[in-house]
């Protein structure tokens, strides 16, 4: 079993606690037979400290338990859960002081109530063998909640950019083109840049880069990306660069992910990228501009678009960075999107933020079908009745209102969908959708506007209750589960009612 130092202090911890808990021995009564101190047999058994072998030799004395057992790595049946755990890296990867928990704390809380803890991890480990939830799906989810917690907006790295672009005198309206990117990372950073090479390996033609350290770097560039999708990528080069983030991945599309810390980097270069790309006191401007207007006019979106230089994804991405901080209000979300363009419908949600609380839609179970009345999915839909492999084609521009069927909620969604660069046989469509309440109706003139259709939807056709839905491709079970059970629990309570005052 791998372990490293960390792990071993906490085991020689939880099996010196077991076995005293088991001899009904106080810390004070170990420490009269043994020899130690009762605050440093504590730390002993909160794993924060792995004492000499004759101290260790001492102990096991004390409690009538063989030396090599409590060295041993081996856990009883009690505790054998924890060994799945110890063998992984979460322990140290997982960014516990990001959301304000010491590393140590969470050692503490092992060694309080290790049984409990135990079967916590062998019920987490269950699900995730269930779900097949990877290591990297872990990663994701934390750094999708620490976005969340922080409604997505970071000063500081909003400070890092601002304060290269002040270290090379641009001017606050001047959008970065990717020869401007290009050229300082080869004057600042060394860096050799080839827009060629890559395309001679087709197995690697998903990548929009790949980097080889060394001390004159080299980063290849996917050449078929566009403009702005360049200038993005050298703009995130510069952010590791820039902000020093030494552990990262080297490959634009993650391929291997080692630890937590390459995903959180990962992220701190791409947000520098977006901040200096789409500067957010002109991105401000225009936001208040747009939702000032009495009538939803699409066409804005494409001329931010061709103003920023920016992809889709980058200016809704950007929006939901800015929006809760300056526009001051968070119940919304932001989701992206994939489908194939050719053979089956099927739509995968690949990135979803959500700030105040769940919104719908989100995630569901793997094999559920998400409505098809969503906006998302019709212009996805829409994209690829018009698809051709050799016509590149503008991003389609859509806005919705959706009444979520059984609830008070509705929400204002805009979304845009386009063509992949390097994948011309899928298309990927973002959207920003914001609740309508009474905050959201003062501050956005064209919440109401005729002109946006008006939709009831649901969240996947399993779990809808909209008999007369045309667009179903799937018979809601689930809906009619939870509605039998509804059923039932009312002749329960009633039944229970009846003959309770009896």
């Amino acid at each position: 079993m791998a372990i490293n130092e960390k792990n071993l202090r906490l085991i020689l911890g939880l099996k010196i606690r077991q076995n005293r808990q088991g001899k009904h021995f106080s810390l004070k009564e170990l420490s009269d037979r043994c020899g130690l101190s009762v605050s440093y047999l504590n730390e002993i058994e909160k794993g924060k400290k792995y004492p000499k072998a004759d101290k260790i030799m001492a102990i096991s004395q004390a409690l009538e338990v063989p030396y090599d057992d409590l060295v041993s790595l081996k856990l009883d049946n009690e505790l054998n859960p924890l060994s799945g755990f110890l063998k992984t890296s979460l322990l140290q990867d997982l960014p516990f002081d990001l959301f304000g928990i010491d590393a140590s704390d969470l050692m503490s809380l092992i060694s309080e109530d290790p049984t409990r803890f135990s079967a916590l991890v062998a019920t987490l480990v269950e699900i995730a063998r269930n779900y097949d939830v990877q290591v990297e799906q872990v990663f994701f989810a934390a750094l999708r909640s620490y976005q969340e917690v922080h409604n997505n907006y970071f000063s500081d790295l909003e400070e890092e950019a601002e304060r290269f672009r002040k270290e090379h005198q641009l001017t606050l309206d001047e959008v970065m083109s990717p020869e401007q990117f290009a050229n300082i990372l080869t004057t600042d950073y060394n860096y050799d840049i080839d827009y060629k090479t890559l395309s001679e390996y087709p197995e690697l033609q998903g990548f929009r880069s790949v980097f080889i350290p060394g001390k004159k770097p080299k980063l290849f560039v996917n050449s078929q990306l566009q403009s702005s999708q360049r200038a993005f990528v050298l703009g995130r080069e510069i952010g590791h660069q820039f902000m020093n983030l030494k552990s990262r991945s080297y490959t634009s599309t993650w391929l291997k992910i080692d630890s937590f810390d390459q995903v959180f980097h990962h992220f701190k270069a791409s947000y520098f990228a977006g901040a200096l790309l789409l500067n957010r006191d002109l991105l401000n401007h225009d936001l208040n501009t747009f939702f000032q207007k009495d009538h939803l006019d699409t066409s804005y979106f494409q001329d931010l678009l061709n103003k920023y230089n920016s992809t889709p994804e980058m200016l809704l991405h950007r929006l939901a960075q800015l929006i809760p901080e300056f526009m001051d209000f968070n119940q919304f979300y932001f989701l992206r999107f994939n489908t194939p363009l050719k053979g089956p419908s099927k739509y995968t949600l690949t990135k979803e933020l959500h700030f105040s609380r769940l919104h719908g839609p989100h995630g569901t179970e793997l094999q559920e079908h998400y409505c098809r009345r969503w906006v998302t999915i019709t212009i996805l839909k829409e994209l690829a009745d018009h698809y051709a492999d050799d016509q590149p084609q503008a991003p389609i521009i859509r806005t919705q209102r959706s009444h979520f069927f059984g609830t008070d909620d509705e929400y204002l969604n805009i979304s845009i969908a386009r063509k992949l660069s390097l994948s011309h046989d899928k298309a990927s469509c973002v959207t920003l959708g914001f609740l309508i309440n009474d905050d959201f109706k003062k501050k956005v003139h064209f919440w109401n506007d005729p002109e946006i259709p008006v939709r009831e939807v649901n969240e996947t056709c399993e779990r809808c209750g909209i008999m007369d839905c045309r667009e179903r491709i799937s018979e809601p079970y689930i809906f009619e589960q939870q509605e039998r059970m509804k059923v039932r629990d009312a002749a329960l309570h009633k039944f229970i009612e009846q003959y309770k005052s009896k």
